[in-house]
């Protein structure tokens, strides 16, 4: 469980750096809809990085299935999620946004699984 802490650390200092690099790097160079869409994958890597943590935390004190799986599909789904965002954005190829309901579904099944955790130990 201390490598969804360390995941979590890396992409909250992700999310930031991407957000920041957004916000000034890219204005001007993308349209107003990529801008939005880069945005969208900022704010998901982060709502789910704070998803991680909780994982982590919660994987301290509990030994469960359930926990590591939800904090595996909340690193998958932040890679397939907002990895093909941040691609799609800047790049426009199509391709990249059919991947993004994968990891959604990803974070979905996530949330699941952590919520079966919480449920089934606190």
């Amino acid at each position: 469980m201390k490598l969804f802490l360390i995941l979590g650390v890396i992409n909250g200092f992700l999310a930031v750096a991407l957000g920041a690099f957004g916000a000034h790097g890219l204005e001007g160079k993308l349209t107003e809809k990529a801008l939005r869409t880069w945005e969208k994958a900022v704010t998901y890597q982060m709502f789910h990085t704070g998803a991680l943590l909780a994982t982590g935390l919660l994987g301290l004190k509990f030994q469960s299935s359930s926990l590591a799986s939800a904090g595996w599909l909340f690193f998958i789904g932040i890679i397939l999620f907002s990895g093909s965002l941040y691609v799609y954005s800047t790049s426009g190829i199509k391709t990249f946004a059919m991947i993004t309901p994968i990891g959604g579904f990803a974070f979905l099944i996530g949330w699941v699984l952590l919520g079966y955790a919480v449920v089934k130990f606190l």
